[in-house]
């Protein structure tokens, strides 16, 4: 085993501030255990894919993208449910990452996905299509443990901050169980 730490690469589908998805990859930083790294990332520099412009000039932070997914160890998504699916903002994402197909730094890639909301299915719906999506691009998404996150208002602050000791102690799992996963991979 090597000295550096495992590195996950976080990002969350809203562009939201203060969104409860954008709280959970900040609370994923905070509860990380010793050993483990979480690099936040930004979509929102990401423009509208256009494969007009994708290629070996594909915009700046397209290529920041790309390299940083590649970079990671593993990947943790937080995604938002918008009308019983993924946001378009992740959807976007994903679509530049996934290419140039099959050279995707998405495919053979572990990632785990997470969501909160105010209602009552904490992203279900959203977290299945995401699944759905990265069947496709060959990610390994990490089966068990799920991490949905209901009833957002009771457990974030108002600046989007995960205040909920036990939602913050199934994250600190989540994050060790993906760290576990993307080891067992590699040690194929």
């Amino acid at each position: 085993m090597s000295d550096r730490s495992f590195r996950i690469l976080a990002y969350a589908g809203s562009l939201r501030r203060q969104s409860y998805n954008r709280g959970l990859v900040r609370a994923a930083r905070e509860v990380a255990p010793q050993g483990v790294e979480v690099e936040i990332l930004d979509l929102a520099p990401i423009p509208m894919y256009n494969a007009d412009l994708d290629g070996e000039n594909s915009p700046a932070p397209v290529r920041e993208f790309r390299e940083r997914i590649g970079a990671a160890d593993a990947l943790l998504i937080a995604t938002p449910e918008y009308n019983y699916s993924v946001p378009g903002v992740l959807k976007n994402a994903i679509d530049w990452a996934s290419r140039p197909w099959p050279n995707s730094v998405l495919r053979y890639k572990p990632a785990a996905i997470m969501g909160a909301s105010g209602g009552t299915s904490g992203t279900v719906r959203a977290q299945l299509a995401l699944r759905q999506v990265f069947l496709y691009t060959e990610t390994y998404v990490m089966l068990k443990p799920e991490l949905h996150v209901p009833g957002g208002r009771e457990k974030f602050d108002a600046e989007g901050t995960l205040k909920d000791e036990p939602t913050r102690e199934r994250l600190r799992a989540h994050v060790e169980a993906l760290a576990a996963w993307a080891h067992r991979l590699t040690a194929r």
